[in-house]
């Protein structure tokens, strides 16, 4: 089928090192931070399977489930998991790396719903 070949491409997988300035006073990535970035992995996904302009109109359900610790890496996956008309949803999971262990984690998921736009911004059809 087209659409999950294009959702195989469009496919979004970003790393990041947590470092101590974007951390909280434990010690853990801010969670406004973690949402910034997977919002903009959602977007880069969005926009790869569209190749349209795209907006952020929601940020579903997001869950904290592990605490991100300054000094590990970090991997965001994004993912089309919903073609609508004029939107799609994007699920973005954080994985926590250990910098020097092959231990790997689920810390965060979350899902971004996107409505693609022409120029006047209004709203036109995803494919």
């Amino acid at each position: 089928m087209i659409n999950e070949e294009r959702i195989q491409k469009s496919t979004t997988r970003v790393f990041k090192a947590v470092f101590p300035d974007s951390t909280n006073h434990y010690d853990t990535l801010f969670g406004g931070t973690a949402m910034h970035m997977m919002d903009e992995v959602a977007f880069i996904t969005a926009t790869r399977f569209t190749r349209k302009k795209v907006v952020t109109v929601s940020s579903d359900r997001i869950d904290f489930t592990k605490p991100i610790p300054a000094g590990t890496i970090i991997e965001l996956i994004g993912k089309v998991v919903h073609i609508g008309n004029t939107s799609l949803k994007v699920l973005v999971e954080i994985y926590i790396e250990e910098m020097y262990s092959d231990v790997r984690e689920q810390a965060i998921t979350g899902t971004f719903t996107f409505v693609a736009i022409d120029e006047y911004k209004k709203p036109v059809k995803v494919l």
